[in-house]
């Protein structure tokens, strides 16, 4: 039996290995008197903005099951305890010449000690963070503005299923590749368990090493940051994902007005609405965001949300999942006024919103507990109060114990949590956790050790 399809970054351990371009077949430049259409001219424009990335980081192993992982995504040789070296490939596009602002993954420069950038000429360039965001898996980068090329940013709003697209990066270290394909489909989410996702799905053949790479329209402009892979093998299958230019540029405002990411709070848990709950709950409306609670004094209650409403556009996008939400909100700021559509009673009404800021605590996950490590929190605002998990790490040890982004913590060792110092005061009297969360609309009792 084959095995089953997994979700891939594009992340080769290995080391570059120089510039090379792909080739195939040579094709006459003319059939008759017709000239053969050729992405040549485009290709040379763009090429010289997307830069090779080579990170050298320090992995550290923490129990077999990590060294699994890293044989079945990697292919490396079992890695002894403790920690090693190691050099990774990636790819990144400069998108501010005069200022030398590279966007790329996050995942290619997480953990980086240092990251070394490749021009088109084969120049090379120190890099620093200037900041990354895992939930959209979207980083900043800065090198010296000597003599860059940009490439033009595009509206990924405006791109279509069967548009043609090309991709660049650097897959398998190989150097600059080019290849191209089609938009397969638009507003892909369920890629990442952790995510803020509305990808870009394409069949322009990609590979590990593409992540942070450019995906382009055929005006020049960048539509996407080439980002996962679904493939059973480690391959390109051509089932791959971007992370869209409308998600990728909210990023980096934020992050080069902030040095962070300040994400809005709309206040309400929520479940999807499936043809199933539907009929349950006798609503018309088979898709959308059910709200189950409403934070006392959140900028839902505030908007006149109500428990039972269910929300189904956010600014005129269309809402299908819990997720959908999640993101919607998640790509927005403090402050902003959003424009939520909801069904009552049968009824299509709208609110006006103005979210809320988290009180996040970035990093707080190894000041608790070892075995949070890897998670951030923030306290909810509002009736009883928690802690929601506001981003975990890929492999860290609180993904490993089974914590999830959105994730809320209610009780710790069959205390109430309201707030994260309570959470602190309970993980300091023990080196076991007993933690009861809240997802979605169960609740689940995770160890952490």
């Amino acid at each position: 039996m084959k095995p089953a399809p997994r979700f891939t970054p594009f992340f080769a351990f290995t080391f570059l290995l120089g510039l090379s371009c792909a080739s195939s077949a040579q094709l006459p430049p003319s059939v008759g008197e017709q000239p053969l259409p050729s992405l040549a001219p485009l290709v040379e424009r763009v090429s010289p903005a997307v830069v090779n990335i080579r990170v050298s980081q320090t992995v550290r192993t923490r129990s077999p099951y990590a060294d699994e992982m890293f044989r079945r995504f990697f292919g490396l040789p079992d890695l002894p305890g403790g920690s090693q070296e190691v050099a990774s490939a990636g790819s990144g596009v400069i998108v501010d010449a005069e200022n030398g602002y590279i966007l790329t993954n996050n995942h290619v420069v997480e953990n980086a000690n240092k990251i070394e950038v490749f021009l088109y000429n084969n120049d090379s360039l120190e890099a620093e963070v200037v900041g990354t965001d895992p939930a959209t898996d979207i980083a900043v980068l800065k090198v010296e503005p000597d003599d860059l090329v940009e490439i033009p940013i595009g509206d990924s709003n405006e791109l279509r299923v069967g548009d043609f697209v090309i991709a660049i990066g650097n897959p398998f270290g190989l150097g600059h590749t080019v290849t191209s394909g089609i938009v397969s489909a638009l507003g892909r989410s369920g890629i990442s368990r952790d995510g803020l996702e509305d990808f870009i799905q394409t069949d322009a053949s990609i590979n590990p090493g593409n992540s942070g790479g450019a995906l382009v329209n055929m005006r020049g402009e960048l539509v996407g940051i080439n980002s996962a892979i679904l493939s059973s093998t480690g391959g390109n299958i051509g089932i791959g994902f971007a992370v869209p230019t409308k998600i990728a540029s909210t990023v980096m405002r934020q992050i080069l007005e902030f040095g962070e990411v300040r994400r809005g709070l709309l206040g309400v848990t929520i479940q999807t609405v499936t043809p199933q709950t539907a009929e349950a709950l006798g609503v018309s409306v088979k898709y959308g965001a059910l709200v189950a609670d409403v934070a006392p004094d959140s900028a839902a209650e505030e908007a006149g949300i109500k428990v039972g409403d269910i929300i189904v556009a956010v600014d005129g996008e269309r809402i299908e999942t819990n997720q959908d939400l999640a993101t919607a909100i998640g790509l927005k700021g403090p402050g902003d006024r959003v424009r939520i559509e909801y069904v009552r009673d049968g009824d299509r009404r709208t609110a006006t919103a103005v979210l809320q800021e988290r009180t996040t605590m970035a990093g707080v996950g190894a000041d608790i507990h070892p075995g949070l490590s890897g998670a951030t929190f923030a306290t909810v605002t509002g009736g009883d109060g928690g802690v929601e998990v506001t981003d975990v790490q890929p492999n860290s040890p609180a993904a490993q114990r089974g914590l999830r982004t959105g994730d809320v913590i209610i009780a710790a060792n069959r205390v109430r949590v309201r707030d994260i110092e309570s959470l602190q005061e309970i993980a300091e009297r023990s080196d076991i956790i007993f933690l009861l969360v809240r997802r979605g609309d169960r609740q689940l009792m995770l160890q952490i050790r």
